[in-house]
Parts: structure tokens; C-alpha cells; sequence
């Protein structure tokens, strides 16, 4: 097991990713320490008690810290002897980034700009950072500054190399998550009617659990510089309103600012660089930047049976293969 007897560092450990990560770590593995880093003291205090194994709570450290906070996360880290990082942190809402632009911008780059060198100072072992849809042909502020701080994470690896490595895995809104469509539905499931922004828009499908088994497999396997990205279902937003409130009147309302119809994970650009298998695709960094290239990765990968994608490719929601049905999506959310 590769986190067993091992120190990991979670930023942004108090969100709903990291609180399920922590417990699927300390359920399945045996780490030596898990730190908590975040901003939220009452968040930090309910995951304190929440934890009720004695053995559990001595592997556990919490920080008050925020990673806009250089001098701060430095101190988290120091005499910790982290081995790995995995970075969650971020303002993620799209309306909240567009009218605090400053702040999404301390969070979201500089932010993960000194996640980098406090990693690469302290020679921590790899990092993987969390990054979104969204970051695909941004065109929204959130989207961009995760684009950029996918860039830092990437080409952080010039530099941080033999030491460090660091990875980025993208996918789209979690299903079920705040903030997403599926909360809203059950809200006024027995309502006559439902606000749903366009009867076209889709969705990619991915529950927390899956979400988090594909960042720890892709930590395990990582060389440093790839996007890692899942081949998961689509569904579509009106399928989703059917399977919640089948008898509901829908009232078209509009896109709204900054989002868009499909999510998208791989641009046409993107498919240059990169490989996929039957799970996910990796996208891999530009070779003039590390000592080896698409062919040489896919070699020294034969177990994974990696391939070039064709050349303009594109990965989104409304054109994937597989999407599911009014019957999987309620089943689904009836587990959630």
C-alpha cells in the first residue's frame, strides 16, 4: 500500500473531499500522519469528533492556515517529513470568483504557487492537485485560474525533479455535490415545476468515491507532469430533473454567467499530447521540458496498454459514449 507508514499533507482537508479522503485512508491504509490544512476552525472541530478510533486521532494533526499564507504553510510543513501532497484547496464557486476576482486569484494561483515551493523545499515525495472541468478552454474566471495553476503544477516538475514530482487530476462537478443541479432537484422534488437552464446542457457523472480511488491510483502510478483525467458516463441534465421529479413542468431559464452547455476535460489541442487506456486518459507534459517523450512513456507503461488519442480529439459530455439512463441516475441519487 503506497500511503502505508507515510505522512500526507491534504490542503483544503476539511471540504467534502478531504474529509472522505481522510476516512477511506484511515479505514483502508495505515499511514504514519495525516495533516489537515484549511481555513474553518468549527469545520476542523467537527472532524476532530467525528473521529472516534483512539488510534486514529494520534495519526491526525490539524492546522488553521490558509495557502494564500506562505510563512504559514511553511510552518505546517516543517519537521513533518511529508511524503505526500495532495492539494485540495481552492474558491470554487463560479459566481463567487467572478465578483471577487482578486481573492479567487490569491487562492487558486498563488495559493498553489506556494503549495509548489513549500513542497519542493521540504523534497516531498509527489503532489497531485485537484483541478476541474472548468480548466478546459476556461471561459469563466474560475476555469482560468485552475488552467493556470494546472500550468504551475506541471511545470513545476522542470525544476522540482529528482525530489518532487507533481501531477494534476481533472474531472467535472462531483455528483451531488453543493452546489450542483442535483441538491436544487431534490430541494423541489415535489414541486410542479422545475428551473433548468437548457433541456441540451450534459453533465459528466462521478460520485466522491470514485473521485477519490481515481486521484489515490493516480498518485500511485504518476511520473510527474501528467493530467490524469477519468473515462467516466455523461448524463443529461433533463434526464436528471426525470429521475428526481417525473411529473414536473420544466421552466427553461437560461444558461448561466460563465457556464457552459457541456463540460469539457480534453481540448482539441490537448489530444497532441495526449494517451489514453480502457479507465482514463493521461495528458502528458510538452518532452522538450523532461528527458522523456509520448512513445517512451508508453513503452515503459506496457501494463497500463496506453495509446496515442487521434488528433483532434475532444473529450466532453455531449459527445461521450456512454450516458446514463433515467433509471441509473435515479438509483444513483438514491444512494447519495
Amino acid at each position: 500500500m503506497i500511503l502505508n507508514n507515510k505522512t500526507i499533507f491534504i490542503s483544503g482537508g476539511t471540504g467534502s473531499f478531504g474529509k472522505f479522503l481522510t476516512k477511506k485512508i484511515l479505514k483502508d491504509h495505515n499511514p504514519k500522519k495525516i495533516i489537515i490544512y484549511s481555513r474553518d476552525e468549527l469545520k476542523q472541530f467537527e472532524m476532530k469528533n467525528e473521529i472516534k478510533n483512539k488510534i486514529d486521532v494520534k495519526k491526525m494533526r490539524f492546522f488553521i492556515g490558509d495557502v494564500r499564507d506562505e510563512s504559514r504553510l511553511e510552518s505546517a510543513f516543517r519537521g513533518n517529513n511529508i511524503d505526500y501532497v495532495i492539494h485540495a484547496a481552492a474558491l470554487k464557486q463560479v459566481p463567487t470568483a467572478e465578483y471577487n476576482p482578486f481573492e479567487a486569484v490569491k487562492t487558486n494561483i498563488i495559493g498553489g504557487q506556494n503549495i509548489i515551493n513549500a513542497s519542493v523545499k521540504h523534497k516531498v515525495k509527489k503532489v497531485i492537485a485537484l483541478s476541474t472541468d472548468k480548466a478546459a478552454s476556461p471561459i469563466n474566471l474560475y476555469g482560468a485560474t485552475k488552467l493556470a495553476s494546472d500550468k504551475l503544477f506541471i511545470s513545476s516538475n522542470n525544476y522540482a525533479s529528482p525530489h518532487t514530482k507533481l501531477s494534476v487530476v481533472r474531472y467535472g462537478n462531483v455528483l451531488g455535490s453543493r452546489g450542483s443541479v442535483v441538491p436544487y432537484f431534490l430541494l423541489n422534488k415535489n414541486k410542479k415545476y422545475l428551473n433548468i437552464t437548457d433541456i441540451d446542457m450534459t453533465r459528466f457523472s462521478i460520485t466522491l468515491a470514485e473521485g477519490i480511488d481515481f486521484v489515490l491510483n493516480s498518485l500511485k502510478i504518476m511520473w510527474g507532469g501528467e493530467i490524469f483525467i477519468p473515462k467516466i458516463p455523461s448524463y443529461k441534465i433533463i434526464d436528471v430533473a426525470k429521475a428526481i421529479n417525473p411529473g414536473a413542468k420544466l421552466n427553461i431559464i437560461g444558461i448561466r454567467p460563465g457556464e457552459k452547455l457541456h463540460e469539457e476535460m480534453i481540448t482539441e489541442s490537448d489530444s497532441l499530447n495526449t494517451v489514453e487506456n480502457k479507465n482514463f486518459y493521461a495528458i502528458l507534459p510538452n518532452s522538450e521540458f523532461l528527458d522523456w517523450d509520448m512513445d517512451y512513456y508508453i513503452a515503459k507503461n506496457k501494463k497500463f496498454n496506453f495509446k496515442r488519442c487521434k488528433k483532434l480529439f475532444s473529450y466532453n459530455s455531449r459527445d461521450n459514449k456512454i450516458f446514463l439512463k433515467v433509471n441509473e441516475l435515479r438509483t444513483l441519487i438514491k444512494k447519495l
